[in-house]
């Protein structure tokens, strides 16, 4: 047998906004000052006492192994946080703590999925979402959702989907990377589709802190038991308390799941950071302020950024009701030339954008969403008003 690179990776495609952030960063090193739309990443500072808890962590000689599921304390401190927001009630063999909640996702799909299980997955999605189906040998059915759904697909189409193979549904709310927020209407109708056909909705609730003007955040693990019994919540710390570098998520669930989920994880990674986890269960369980202030911040600058792009001729987007993304409709510009270079696609124009502009966006491709970019406004109002003058630059160079 001769060396070489499995099938089953060669298949994987490398994550999007990794790509276009590395590329970004290689261009400012070499000292170009490029704005950087591209990171899903929280820039304020983790909160002081999150920090403090770090240090203390330390100190304290919290430097062994946790259990696989994670430090009964953070999972105390999760339970709490779940009752306390949304009115779930897990018990501590319920939930299991992950290295972030991209994980989390990743050992859910390895523990729930045999080869075939189809997992069907609004689109535009997340990058991440189909590539973990694939590896886990599962099948991504993609239900479309257009810019006038609001990028949310509608319930006669995602019943359509279902088969006698769907495992799984990959809720998203707010989403990444549209920044849309599911009605109570739509998960209540999403809830009764698993429960008739019996399958899990794998809910990534990462951004549920992030919401804006009113806009509230509904689990649906919450609606009600029989609901319950087939969410599989996903969360973590990385995008409410800027705390990215920490990889700290859970999954709350059934408990049959979560012991498989721990055999799975026992093997592969065994528990997450200790004195992480110590900062984790402090965030969790301190008085929200920052968070608050972040939402705050972020609202602002998401009305900077729609109100920057509107007025752009030939650009637009929707406004977003939570996380820190726009979706860019670029449609109005393809085919268009910068030069001899015809913007013939989202990548086309995010590679051009970032090689004149030197400004970082990621193609819509990435997310299934072929026309548009994603744009994320976690950067200073300074950065986004400086990036948006540069991307009106360079659309009326456009031919």
């Amino acid at each position: 047998m001769s060396l070489g690179i499995s099938q089953k990776c060669l298949q994987i495609a490398p994550s999007a906004t990794f790509a276009m952030d590395a590329k970004a960063k290689a261009l400012s090193a070499s000292g170009v000052k490029v704005i950087g739309f591209a990171a899903g990443e929280p820039d304020f500072d983790t909160p002081v006492a999150i920090r403090d808890a770090m240090k203390d962590a330390l100190d304290q000689g919290q430097t062994r192994y946790s259990p696989v599921v994670g430090t009964i304390e953070l999972r105390k401190a999760i339970a709490e946080r779940l009752k306390c927001d949304y009115g779930l009630t897990y018990a501590m063999n319920e939930i299991i703590v992950s290295n972030g909640a991209k994980h989390s996702l990743y050992t859910i799909f390895q523990s729930i999925l045999d080869d075939g299980d189809q997992v069907i997955t609004p689109a535009p999605c997340w990058v991440s979402y189909p590539e973990m189906v694939q590896m886990a040998g599962g099948v991504p059915v993609f239900v479309d959702a257009s810019e006038e759904e609001g990028f949310i697909p509608p319930t006669e189409r995602i019943a359509a989907a279902v088969t006698e193979r769907t495992k799984a549904f990959v809720l998203n709310t707010p989403s990444n990377p549209s920044g849309s927020v599911w009605t109570r209407d739509g998960l209540e109708a999403l809830a009764r589709l698993a429960i008739e056909n019996d399958f899990y909705i794998v809910s990534d609730e990462i951004y549920d802190k992030l919401l804006y003007e009113g806009t509230s955040h509904v689990s649906i693990a919450a609606l009600s038991d029989e609901a319950k019994k087939r969410v599989l919540l996903v969360n973590g710390v990385s995008k409410s308390y800027a705390m990215t570098g920490f990889r700290i998520g859970y999954t709350a669930g059934p408990r049959d799941v979560i012991e498989a989920m721990s055999t799975y994880q026992s093997q592969a990674t065994s528990g997450p950071n200790t004195p992480a986890q110590h900062a984790a269960a402090m965030a969790l369980s301190m008085p929200q302020v920052s968070v608050a202030e972040m939402c705050q911040a972020f609202e602002s600058r998401r009305d900077q950024v729609v109100e920057g792009i509107n007025a752009i001729e030939g650009l637009s987007c929707l406004k977003p009701d939570g996380a820190f993304y726009v979706m860019l409709n670029i449609t109005s510009l393809l085919g268009k030339k910068y030069g001899d270079i015809v913007i013939s696609n989202s990548a086309v124009f995010a590679e051009t954008l970032l090689d004149i502009a030197h400004v970082a966006v990621v193609p819509g491709n990435a997310f299934m969403a072929e026309g548009y970019c994603r744009l994320s406004y976690a950067i200073s109002s300074e950065q986004i008003a400086e990036g948006l003058r540069r991307i009106t630059q360079f659309v009326k160079q456009l031919n």
